[in-house]
């Protein structure tokens, strides 16, 4: 696991829904778990810092983190993504985003391309991306976010002249590969669940395992975010496998999830000046409370 990536995953599953502040002391040891060693947290932490996806408050010797509203945002839209379901039927529009960056800006320009990707836009030419699900808000909180309103320009629009739809879709995003992915993530965690299920039934699943099982699987099904644009029901080939594979996650995650909410309040230290009101609700069951 890389280490802002893991830090991504425990702040969407955990952290917000205690207060979003944590002692550095505690994430080390929740990311010793995976054996990530303490320099390398501390080293992820500066750079997220640096990147302003983080920010820190020192009270005596110790530092407690939280994200910024930069990274905030991009938590919150992992946390959606991540237990939504997707929409049954598309509404026929397409989000079309475009931009057009001086070359002195060309970083901008690779984190924007970074933002569309991950949020599930398909990029149909260099300047061009394209998304048929209703985006608008988290594109123009993006805009807002990184001040580049003369880079670029949204639009929607039902009607394409020169091709169909799929072509649209074919130009956008490998859908066979994606569908790949899918099958290996199944192959691993259809025997993973058959394990887990049986050592719950036999009473024998530790607080600390139900935390790394929980932690690691959310971890890679973050990542079909980077890859899968979510796109609805009627748009999907059929026998789509990103349906097996939502069910197998949503199977293991409440299977492992009250015990791994127990360990991570073992570990958790929040900053002795707030008075905490834990969210534990929505940590154990993020699917009922994020969307019913």
């Amino acid at each position: 696991m890389k280490p802002r990536s893991l830090m991504f995953t425990l702040y969407g599953e955990y952290i917000q829904h205690y207060g979003g502040e944590i002692w550095v002391g505690s994430l080390i040891q929740l990311m010793n778990q995976f054996g990530v060693s303490e320099s390398s947290v501390r080293g992820a932490i500066l750079r997220m810092v640096q990147s302003h996806l983080l920010q820190v408050r020192k009270i005596g010797n110790k530092s407690y983190y939280s994200v910024t509203p930069q990274g905030g945002r991009r938590v919150d839209d992992g946390v959606k993504r991540v237990y939504a379901a997707p929409s049954q039927t598309w509404d026929g529009e397409w989000r079309i985003l475009m931009y057009s960056f001086p070359e002195e800006k060309r970083d901008l320009r690779n984190e924007i391309r970074k933002e569309l990707n991950w949020t599930g836009f398909g990029m149909i030419s260099n300047s061009t991306w394209v998304s048929p699900n209703p985006l608008e808000k988290q594109v123009l909180d993006m805009i807002t976010t990184y001040k580049i309103e003369d880079y670029t320009m949204l639009f929607s629009s039902s009607t394409i002249v020169s091709h169909d739809d799929q072509s649209v879709i074919d130009k956008g995003w490998d859908l066979g590969k994606i569908a790949d992915e899918y099958g290996i993530f199944i192959d691993k965690y259809s025997p993973k669940f058959d394990e887990l299920r049986e050592k719950a039934l036999n009473n024998s699943l530790t607080d600390l395992e139900c935390y790394i099982e929980r932690t690691q699987i959310v971890h890679e099904y973050r990542k079909f975010l980077f890859q899968d644009p979510g796109f609805p029901r009627d748009l999907l080939p059929k026998n789509w496998p990103g349906m097996k594979a939502r069910e197998l996650f949503w199977n293991i995650h409440q299977l492992v999830s009250i015990p791994a909410v127990r360990f991570f309040e073992s570990v958790f230290e929040p900053a002795p000046d707030k008075e905490i009101q834990p969210e534990r609700h929505k940590a154990i069951n993020p699917f009922q409370e994020v969307y019913v």
